[in-house]
């Protein structure tokens, strides 16, 4: 879900972003210096991969490609293209029909059809693989109804590449959505009836003006949808497809072979990279006309009778239904049995695992964030601008990829740090950083400092640069500056900035399930394990949690995205 968050809110600073830079160069040596430490820090894990993928040799490469690597490299290709294909059509589709027709519920839809960005993934796999299984509701009706044995009929199986590309696709869409509803509805008016007094139909215009000119935006939803698919672990695992995520977790956890692991993690990086890329590109092109804004005025584009009506209002509400609805509306009736009452005893243990590690990264994230800010508004240097892309790239790098990058450095640092404390005082305990909650807060800062550091950055581009340099005329050092005028003038963003972060790292599962300490349960790993374990019924209480818990974001990502 930080996917587009991010996105959205790099578009918002880049207009302002570079106000600050009247403000002089202001201690730059300072800004710059702490800007290189987080950069230094957020690129570590990339370091560590591209290391690994030159040790060894290319023995360990080749044993790779003849074995397990052809199978990732096309499950995983293949489940993005499945599902990032369905996320378009999805997305596309209900943002044009919002944006353009007039049909019963369409406002109501409108906000409806971001919801599914509430579910974690995973947490939907869980829930189709339950309602369509043999034993399922789904099934028993239809043989209650038809009288058919086991023998009689054959049923698509969920647990599938296919089944994980659609489940993925119901709950990624709404990156999709949101973007392409947003250039939908900045469009000209003008040119659409132009099109339409030529005696182009609905149809022909769609395709001829309005598609093309939103085609920017819908890539960049897809990139995000890619992202979050290629990051996934739940889904992929659950449904036993073999894809990179799933592969560096086994190779590290299960079979213990760490250079596997990381060689893995740099071939992954190539997606990864390539996804970066994309995105980026993406950012251009945007249509800036602004003369019609129909969605806003009310007006339908497109004129339709009573069946037309009736078919938009159904493709419309059946993305709701089936990524939102039925997941949500499942959960909580699991969550009346017994079974699942029974199974809270330790949720507390759950949630204040889940809160603390929240918190701490949420702290973490803003310090650094706030220090990226001002870096990039009090310095010119093109050392900052390189330091801010290399500590906000975390957004792009899948959990499983970044714990395994992290390890590997950090262990041999560890073993270091814990043979001196053993000499300098006496230490007899076991590894100082290594399988503490130390590291996974590390790693989580680094995947999730985007989101703070794109939120902070909006709401210091909106701030008046006079400001601060009539507080330094004035004699006020960069301390008291930064406390009596920014901290009361951002206080929106960082609460902001911190919710976000604490609401994703309550979500976050493959870097929490590598990184965490045996002591350390959280309600994502909890609901993993025990829908792991087929034991939905008691995993329903963690899931609906979290489902609640994401769904604060996406309302505010709505209504941001309406304004």
């Amino acid at each position: 879900m930080s996917r587009l968050r991010q996105f959205a809110a790099s578009q918002a600073s880049a207009s302002g972003g570079a106000a600050g830079d009247s403000a002089g160069a202001a201690m730059p040596s300072g800004w710059t210096l702490g800007a290189l430490v987080i950069a230094a820090l957020a690129g570590l894990p990339l370091a560590a991969i591209l290391g690994s993928s030159l040790a060894g040799g290319m023995d360990a490469i080749a044993h790779l490609a003849r074995t397990v690597l052809p199978h990732y490299v096309a499950n995983t290709a293949l489940l993005m293209a499945l599902a990032g294909s369905l996320a378009v059509v999805i997305g596309t589709g209900t943002a044009w029909l919002v944006s353009a027709a007039a049909f019963p519920g369409r406002r109501v839809l409108a906000v409806a059809l971001v919801l599914p960005l509430a579910v974690p993934a995973y947490i939907a796999a869980y829930i189709y693989a339950d309602i369509l299984s043999f034993a399922g509701p789904v099934q028993s009706a239809l043989r209650a109804a038809t009288g058919w044995g086991v023998a009689d009929y054959t049923f698509p199986a969920i647990r599938s590449l296919p089944g994980g590309a659609l489940v993925l696709a119901l709950v990624l869409y709404p990156y999709v959505y949101l973007l392409a509803r947003g250039a939908f509805a900045a469009q000209s008016l003008s040119q659409f009836r132009a099109a339409r007094s030529l005696g182009a139909s609905p149809r022909t215009a769609f395709w001829r003006v309005a598609l093309p000119a939103a085609r920017p935006a819908i890539a960049g939803g897809l990139a995000l949808v890619l992202m979050e698919v290629l990051a996934d672990f739940g889904v992929a695992e659950y449904f036993a497809i073999p894809t990179f995520s799933t592969g560096i977790f086994r190779s590290w956890l299960a079979m213990g072979d760490k250079q596997a692991a990381l060689k893995l993690a740099a071939m992954m990086l190539v997606f990864v990279a390539v996804l970066v890329i994309f995105e980026a590109r993406t950012r251009t092109g945007r249509s800036a006309s602004r003369d019609g804004l129909a969605a806003r005025q009310g007006e339908a584009l497109v004129t339709q009778g009573p069946l037309g009506k009736a078919l938009a209002l159904i493709a419309c509400a059946l993305p709701v239904l089936l990524g939102f609805v039925i997941p949500a509306g499942w959960l909580g009736w699991l969550a009346t049995q017994d079974a699942a009452q029974a199974a809270t005893r330790a949720l507390g243990e759950y949630i204040s695992g889940s809160l603390w590690l929240g918190l701490a990264a949420a702290l973490t994230c803003v310090i650094a964030a706030l220090l990226l800010a001002f870096a990039k508004a009090r310095s010119t240097s093109p050392l900052v601008t390189l330091a801010i892309r290399l500590g906000t790239l975390g957004y792009a790098l899948p959990g499983a990829l970044l714990a395994v990058g992290l390890l590997a450095p950090l262990g041999a640092f560890d073993q270091s740090l814990t043979r001196m404390a053993r000499e300098a005082v006496g230490y007899t305990g076991g590894l100082l950083l290594t399988g503490t909650s130390v590291i996974l807060i590390y790693a989580l800062s680094v995947r999730f400092l985007t989101v703070a550091y794109n939120t902070l950055d909006s709401g210091l581009s909106r701030i008046p640069p006079n400001l601060d340099a009539a507080a330094r005329s004035l004699g006020a050092g960069p301390a008291r500056v930064l406390a009596r005028i920014y901290a009361p003038l951002l206080t929106p963003s960082l609460a902001a900035a911190a919710a976000l972060v604490f609401i994703d790292t309550l979500r976050e599962l493959p870097a929490t399930l590598i990184l965490r300490p045996f002591n350390l349960e959280t309600l994502a790993t909890r609901t993993y394990r025990l829908a792991s374990d087929e034991r939905l019924v008691e995993a329903s209480i963690p899931a609906l949690i979290l489902l609640a818990a994401g769904l604060l974001p996406v309302l505010l990502l709505n209504r941001i995205d309406e304004k």
